[in-house]
């Protein structure tokens, strides 16, 4: 696939976007093959691209008193990034690895900015994108604080029904704030009513 074509599907995806600017795009973002278990931001980093998935899936995780937890999971047709990094261009406070050979496209912060500035059509793109990762860092505070293991565990199903599939089930339970002996009670199918 194209850097065009992905740059096609992004506007298709969230906001239209002008030939002019999918040109500008077109010609400052990088298309990146990487491997399985490629970590793209480490701890302590600083983080000044976005990556779009085209193919494949990543996590960001924290590593805290010996213990992997993990903070967000990303698919094809998504966003990830350090957003503490990218954003206030501070050090990374976490890891993002990924969990499937990938195709990536790279965006870089001045490359957005710069964009941003010339396009409105880009900068409203960009009003989404984050937009919908708020909603999503809300819904998971709102689990986190009111659902029960097993809703948590039904909801992320209702969401990504192939996930299990495709990301560990330590993975899944950390991400969800459970043990890993919780989430396999959940999963057996004995246990359910």
């Amino acid at each position: 696939m194209t850097k065009e074509a992905i740059i096609d599907q992004i506007s298709d995806t969230y906001a239209p976007l002008s030939a002019a600017c999918k040109e500008q795009l077109a010609g400052h973002a990088t298309l990146l093959p990487l491997h399985k278990n490629t970590l793209l931001v480490k701890e302590g980093e600083y983080a000044d691209s976005t990556y779009y998935i085209v193919k494949g899936c990543a996590r960001a995780y924290y590593l805290r008193e010996g213990k992997d937890i993990s903070d967000w999971f990303a698919f094809e047709g998504e966003f990830i990034s350090s957003i503490v990094s990218f954003f206030t261009q501070r050090p990374s406070p976490h890891y993002i690895e990924l969990l499937e050979d990938c195709i990536l496209l790279e965006l870089s912060r001045d490359h957005i900015e710069k964009v941003s500035g010339q396009f409105h059509d880009f900068e409203h793109l960009v009003r989404i994108v984050v937009t919908q990762t708020m909603l999503r860092l809300q819904e998971k505070i709102s689990s986190l604080q009111f659902y029960t293991a097993r809703q948590k565990y039904e909801n992320i199903l209702a969401i990504r029904p192939n996930i299990t599939q495709r990301v560990a089930l330590t993975h899944i339970a950390s991400y969800l704030g459970i043990s890993l002996e919780t989430l396999s009670r959940i999963r057996n199918p004995r246990n359910r009513i």
